[in-house]
């Protein structure tokens, strides 16, 4: 999927945000990136902290897990996933 690829420090996710949905919620792909609905504001940093509170518990790991690469003010983002093989992240992003 191109919206998951490998690096040498871990893992990265490519992800569409889509800032004050009614809940939070993993809503497909958009173009490359997977789609990701968060029941937070886009301001402060909110809707980023909580793409990564969001993200680290579908995936079942500490926050620390997790760091925000690139779209700190965008919709568009990349987030580092540490510990996690592809195969594993894609199995519990895609898990209902």
């Amino acid at each position: 999927m191109s919206w998951l690829r490998e690096s040498s420090q871990g893992c990265v996710i490519s992800v569409h945000a889509a800032p004050r949905a009614s809940k939070d919620a993993i809503a497909g792909t958009h173009g490359d990136a997977l789609k990701v609905r968060l029941n937070a504001p886009p301001v402060d940093g909110k809707a980023n902290d909580r793409l990564l509170k969001f993200l680290a518990e579908k995936l079942g790991v500490p926050g620390a897990a997790l760091s925000l690469l690139r779209g700190q003010s965008s919709r568009e983002k990349q987030v580092l996933v540490s510990g996690l093989a592809a195969a594993e992240i894609r199995a519990r992003l895609l898990a209902e």
